[in-house]
């Protein structure tokens, strides 16, 4: 099934986000080191929330998540994302896509792109590597830029799509500079040098090239059910052109029609937990922002009224007594972060109003 829909705008209230601890500027490598997303001061009282991504690949180390825990930050909200990433021959490799700074441009969030510049070998398995840390030399000089910065999240973002060539050369050099230093053998650089050479030619040909490996990625996952997913409707390609002239390719987990509805199901599962993961929770919601904001939702020329639904289910039979505390606390915000933003909860196919109160 192909679903079509707009985004003229973003209206959003998030319930969910974690307090965020706060770092000075001199103290950004010690905050990477232990936070995923964290209030940054860089003097004069200037204050931004930042959270950064492991890969550039949405589906690695929960992205949406991260980013999701700065949205309840008044002022700029930043995310740093790697142009590329390689783990080494025994790992993977991942590059930049242009659908997802689009996609942050749309939720108000400023992109760094940057890259990894040191890393170690690992102990665990041959011609792969770990533990890689960004250029913070550089990181600090794009923080200072950003500081000064008077226009919105989407300009800035088509400023840093126009030094992306530059930055995945750099990444490229550092690569060539770990293998060596390692003794690691990383994945193929003639590859990774076509690639980088069609990010040269353009914001146009990165988008266009992006768009295509996001289409192709949606295809294919569109392809396969997971073993993971508890899922009962038909799993759906979602397109979704924004004001910006940019498309989104997703996959919708579960989609139902009944008359003139249609109800677009995003679906998180847990096999030893009663309900999912903090982290999970949060990686749908990012989805349920998008959904909840959908305009002229088609299916070919016929238009219907969406519903969007945040699906939790489990291999373990709910019992509510069973909850601890910080499981009823999070539901509990769930419920109101759903009422205050138009969307509906499920827990095992139970709406969550009946079961928490």
């Amino acid at each position: 099934m192909d679903v079509s829909a707009k985004i003229t705008g973003i209206r959003y209230r998030p319930y969910l986000c974690r307090s965020l601890k706060e770092y000075s500027f001199q103290e950004i490598e010690n905050a990477f080191d232990n936070d995923s997303t964290f209030i940054l001061n860089i003097g004069r009282k200037k204050q931004i929330a930042l959270s950064w991504w492991v890969s550039p690949k949405r589906t690695r180390s929960y992205p949406y998540a991260r980013v999701y825990d700065s949205l309840g930050f008044q002022g700029k909200k930043v995310t740093i994302i790697p142009v590329m990433k390689d783990e080494g021959k025994g790992g993977d490799r991942d590059f930049l896509q242009w659908d997802t700074l689009s996609l942050m441009s749309l939720l108000g969030i400023y992109v760094i792109i940057c890259y990894y510049i040191s890393a170690e070998k690992s102990s665990r398995q041959k011609n792969k590597i770990t533990n890689q840390k960004f250029d913070f030399k550089y990181l600090r000089k794009e923080l200072k830029s950003l500081l000064s910065y008077q226009s919105d999240a989407l300009h800035w973002n088509l400023e840093q799509i126009e030094k992306v060539g530059e930055i995945a050369k750099k990444a490229l050099f550092f690569y060539d500079s770990i293998s060596k230093s390692l003794g690691v053998e990383m994945h193929s650089k003639p590859l990774a040098e076509k690639r980088i050479d069609e990010l040269i030619k353009g914001k146009e040909i990165f988008m266009r090239l992006s768009r295509e490996l996001a289409k192709r990625a949606q295809d294919r996952e569109i392809a396969t059910l997971q073993p993971k997913e508890k899922l009962e409707g038909i799993k759906a390609k979602l397109t979704i052109l924004n004001y910006l002239g940019g498309y989104y390719f997703f996959t919708c987990d579960e989609v139902e029609i009944k008359g003139k509805n249609i109800y677009l199901i995003e679906g998180k599962h847990s096999r030893q937990s009663m309900i999912p993961s903090l982290e999970d929770i949060k990686d749908g919601l990012l989805k349920m922002i998008l959904f909840t904001n959908l305009k002229e939702v088609k299916i070919g020329r016929k238009e219907y009224k969406p519903i969007s639904i945040l699906k939790l289910t489990s291999n373990i039979q709910f019992q509510k007594e069973k909850l601890n505390s910080s499981q009823i606390d999070t539901l509990k915000l769930l419920r109101k972060e759903a009422e205050e933003n138009n969307f509906r909860i499920k827990l095992n196919d139970t709406d969550i109003i009946e079961i928490i109160s």
